[in-house]
Parts: structure tokens; C-alpha cells; sequence
């Protein structure tokens, strides 16, 4: 089975998840979203999509593709997964940053986690986690464990 796996992340989290799921699907073919090199779809049984969350969205790149290539989404073994520090609101997310099609096509959907680099984070970032999460330092929430559930129900 050829697996396509795609990404968009900001600060890293979202590429370090993909990597971890394409190192348990052998074989498989692993790209960023904000890339040139995006291959045709067609050729592919599976495709993974990822995306960081930045003010409770995926990333634009990510938006961009899921909305011009839907059609031939739907008739794909679909994973999704989203890369955040808010596994809490994860149900909602998802309902707010995808289509009700793409839902209702993906096989697996996850919330895998993400990172929290005060070195990495904006002036902004920095004081929103400050104030809302009550945290300052480096924070690493992303889970082996859970990639690793991922990757087999993709291979299902």
C-alpha cells in the first residue's frame, strides 16, 4: 500500500509527528504542505494529513489543499491528525477545521501532541501560554504511544 503523508507545521511539532508516523509505515512517502513538491494524490492508497494548530486553526497550507483536493480525499484510506498543546478541545477542533466530507472520510483522526518552545514562540505565544496555561518553560506533550496507534490503524 503506498502512504502519502503530508504536513503543515510552524514551529516543528507537526514534522516530528509526521517523521514518527512514517517511520512506522514502511515505504512511505513524507512531505511538507508548504512545499513545491507535493506528489499527485492519485498515486497513492493512503494519505495522512497534519497540522499544527496556531489560534485553534491548521495552518493555511493545509486548508488550502484539504479544499482543492476533497473529492479525491474522500476516496482514500484518510488519516488526520492534529499537533497542539489543547488535547482537551481536540473533538472541536476537528469539527471547526475540517469538512464534515473529509471527516466522515478519514479513517483515523488524532490529536498527537505538541510543543511548547519559549525560544521558538513569539512575544504573543509566550504571554498566551503564560497566562492561559500557566506554563513558561520548554513543554513536549507528543506521544510515541499515540503515533504509534496511528500508524497501525492506517495500515488496517
Amino acid at each position: 500500500m503506498k502512504t502519502l503523508i503530508l504536513y503543515a507545521s510552524k514551529h516543528g511539532a507537526a514534522k516530528e509527528i509526521a517523521e514518527g508516523i512514517a517511520g512506522h509505515i514502511p515505504g512511505s512517502t513524507l512531505r511538507d504542505l508548504k512545499s513545491n513538491s507535493i506528489p499527485d494524490i492519485s498515486q497513492f492508497d493512503c494519505v495522512v494529513i497534519g497540522s499544527s494548530l496556531y489560534a485553534g486553526s491548521i495552518l493555511k497550507e493545509a486548508k488550502t489543499f484539504l479544499s482543492q483536493n476533497t473529492e479525491a480525499l474522500r476516496k482514500k484510506r484518510l488519516g488526520l491528525f492534529l499537533s497542539g498543546m489543547d488535547a482537551k478541545s481536540e473533538k472541536s477542533f476537528f469539527e471547526s477545521n475540517f469538512s464534515s466530507d473529509i471527516l466522515q472520510a478519514a479513517r483515523v483522526k488524532s490529536f498527537l501532541g505538541g510543543v511548547f518552545d519559549p525560544k521558538k514562540s513569539g512575544a504573543i505565544g509566550r504571554f498566551i501560554m503564560k497566562i492561559a496555561a500557566k506554563q513558561s518553560g520548554y513543554i513536549n506533550t507528543i506521544s510515541d504511544d499515540k503515533i504509534l496507534q496511528f500508524a497501525e490503524a492506517m495500515k488496517r
